[in-house]
C-alpha cells in the first residue's frame, strides 16, 4: 500500500503540469474546456489504483473459514426406585415423606437433559411405572400421578431393586445407575436386598441408596377411623435398616445417604447429580476456502480497463 503514495504524488505533479498547458491552450482558443472528458480524465488513474489495491489484497492470500463442532454425548441410564409403602405418609417431612420425595424426584428428573430415565415403585410388591426413556416429560408425568395405596403394603426393598436392575441390565449406556429410596426395613418380597445388590453388580449397575426419615420419633400412620375413614397417626420410633442400605451401596460401588428432612433430601439428589454428570466430548472441524483468485481477477481486470480507456476513449478525445 505504501508504494501507492509515490505513484499518487507523481500523478498529481504530472496533472498540474498538463493542466497549466491545457488552460493556456483553451484560453487562447477562447472555447469552454470543461467538457465531460475533462471531468472524467482522472477516472482511469483511480480505476488503476483500485486494481492495484485488489492485487495487493490477492497477495495476502485471503481465505474464508468455516468451523463447526461435533459433540458426542455419553448419557447415563438412571432408574428411580421409590418406596410407596404406607409409612411414607409419616409427617416428619412436610407435608409427608411421600410428597417430599416425589417433589424432589421431579426436580432431579427435570435436570437430566442428556440422560434416559425410568421409574420403578415398590411396597409389598414392585412394579415398573415407566420404562427407561429419553423423553423426560413422560417420567415427570408419571411421577406427578403417583399415589399411595394401590400396591400391597409392605417394604420389599430387594424386589424394588431387582425390578430396577431388570430395566437396566440390557442398557448399552456406559454408566447405569439406580437411585433407591426407602423409609423402612425390608420385611417382605421374593428377593433379598443382598441378592438384588449382587445382581446389580453383575450388570455393572451402581446403586445409590437413600433412607428418608428423621432420627427419633415421627408421626406415622397407625390405623383408620372406622367411621370417617381418615388415617390416625401415632408417634412411633423411626426404624430404618441402614445396615442393609449401606451394604447395597458398598456391593455396587455406590453410596448411602440419610435424609432427615426435605432440605437434606434435596442436597442428596444434588450430590448424586454432580457424581453422575453426562460426559460430553467435542471435536472441532475447520474448512478454509482460498479467495485470492477473486481479488487477482478483479485487480487485473480493472488495470486492463484503465489502460484500455487511456488508449481509446481518452486518447481519441485529445
Amino acid at each position: 500500500m505504501v508504494l501507492l503514495i509515490p505513484m499518487a504524488i507523481f500523478y498529481i505533479l504530472k496533472w498540474k503540469k498538463e493542466t497549466a498547458v491545457t488552460n493556456y491552450s483553451h484560453d487562447f482558443k477562447g472555447s469552454d474546456w470543461r467538457t465531460w472528458k475533462s471531468r472524467l480524465k482522472h477516472l482511469p488513474f483511480f480505476v488503476q489504483v483500485i486494481g492495484l489495491i485488489f492485487l495487493i489484497i490477492a497477495m495476502t492470500r485471503p481465505q474464508s473459514s468455516i468451523s463447526w463442532n461435533e459433540q458426542e454425548i455419553e448419557g447415563i441410564d438412571i432408574v428411580l426406585s421409590l418406596d410407596l409403602s404406607t409409612s411414607m405418609l409419616a409427617r416428619d417431612f412436610k407435608p409427608n415423606r411421600f410428597e417430599s420425595a416425589k417433589k424432589i424426584a421431579l426436580e432431579f428428573a427435570g435436570g437430566r437433559v442428556n440422560d434416559r430415565l425410568g421409574l420403578v415403585v415398590y411396597a409389598g410388591e414392585s412394579f415398573t411405572q415407566s420404562p427407561i426413556t429419553s423423553d423426560i416429560s413422560v417420567v415427570k408425568n408419571v411421577l406427578n400421578e403417583l399415589e399411595l395405596g394401590w400396591l400391597q403394603d409392605g417394604t420389599a426393598i430387594g424386589d424394588g431393586l431387582a425390578t430396577a436392575v431388570k430395566r437396566l441390565k440390557d442398557s448399552q449406556a456406559e454408566s447405569k445407575v439406580v437411585i433407591l429410596l426407602t423409609d423402612g426395613e425390608n420385611n417382605t418380597g421374593k428377593i433379598s436386598p443382598s441378592t438384588a445388590a449382587e445382581l446389580a453388580k453383575t450388570f455393572g449397575i451402581r446403586v445409590y441408596t437413600i433412607a428418608v426419615g428423621t432420627t427419633g420419633n415421627a408421626e406415622v400412620p397407625y390405623s383408620r377411623d372406622m367411621f370417617s375413614g381418615n388415617i390416625i397417626y401415632k408417634k412411633m420410633p423411626v426404624k430404618i435398616d441402614e445396615e442393609t442400605l449401606i451394604k447395597i451401596a458398598d456391593i455396587t460401588n455406590g453410596q448411602y445417604y440419610r435424609a432427615t428432612d426435605e432440605y437434606s433430601l434435596r442436597e442428596i439428589y444434588k450430590q448424586i447429580d454432580l457424581l453422575e454428570k453426562s460426559k460430553i466430548s467435542s471435536t472441532e472441524f475447520q474448512e478454509k476456502t482460498e479467495l485470492f483468485h477473486h481479488w487477482l481477477l478483479l485487480g487485473m481486470l480493472l488495470i486492463a480497463l484503465a489502460y484500455a480507456s487511456r488508449l481509446t476513449v481518452f486518447k481519441l478525445l485529445n
